[in-house]
């Protein structure tokens, strides 16, 4: 083998491990990739992409189970910026909300259900929210979702109940307080002011010498 070869040789391998340690650093280090995730949507506002149980299906994930919130999912494709995602779970924290895209971020977006890319994402149909909220009007029984929420909402308004009743009671109490103290200044004033009746058979006192 010439010394040419050699070198092409030798070029070739440290290209190989240079494009290694590139692709390393951007992936595991630095994380500069995107990540594409399904997650809930709301259907009462936005076009979400349909997904149904299958009901000759007897594969778990496939089949129906006779319950609707599991037959039936409504979902949105999210992609974000690994290095953006925060690294928690959201099943143990309810505050995590990893696909949640920040005002202005970069390489971060959802995608809605259209007819061009609904069979993509194996989607039966797309929903539209004015038909959805048409067919399935929100409840007042539903604006508490959990009993913990209204329970917290109870108190919240008991709390407030009391404060209220609180200031008012020391409202009253202040004008009761200003209302005798007024009082008090009008007496005083008609002593100071009253005439005196028996000035005049006041009896003088007659100093006599030793």
């Amino acid at each position: 083998m010439d010394k040419k070869s050699k070198i092409l040789i030798a070029v070739f391998i440290a290209l190989i491990f240079i494009s290694i340690g590139a692709t390393f650093w951007r992936i595991v280090i630095k994380k500069d990739y995107i990540i594409e995730s399904q997650v809930d949507c709301d259907p009462y506002s936005e076009n979400c992409f349909v997904w149904e149980c299958d009901p000759e299906s007897f594969e778990e994930g496939e089949a129906c189970t006779g319950n609707m919130e599991e037959d039936v999912w409504y979902f949105k494709v999210v992609r974000r910026n690994a290095s953006d995602i925060p690294f928690c779970d959201p099943d143990a924290d309810e505050e995590c909300e990893p696909f949640l895209c920040s005002e202005g971020e970069k390489d971060c977006g959802e995608e809605f259900c259209t007819e061009e890319n609904m069979e993509n994402y194996s989607a039966t149909s797309c929903n539209d929210p004015a038909i959805f909220s048409a067919q399935n009007p929100i409840e007042e029984t539903d604006k508490c979702l959990e009993e913990d929420d209204c329970a917290e909402d109870a108190e919240a308004l008991e709390e407030a109940g009391e404060e209220e009743e609180i200031d008012i009671l020391e409202n009253q109490e202040e004008d009761l307080n200003s209302e005798e103290g007024d009082i008090t200044k009008e007496d005083d004033d008609a002593e100071e002011n009253m005439p005196m009746e028996n000035a005049d058979q006041a009896v003088p006192i007659e100093i006599i010498p030793l």
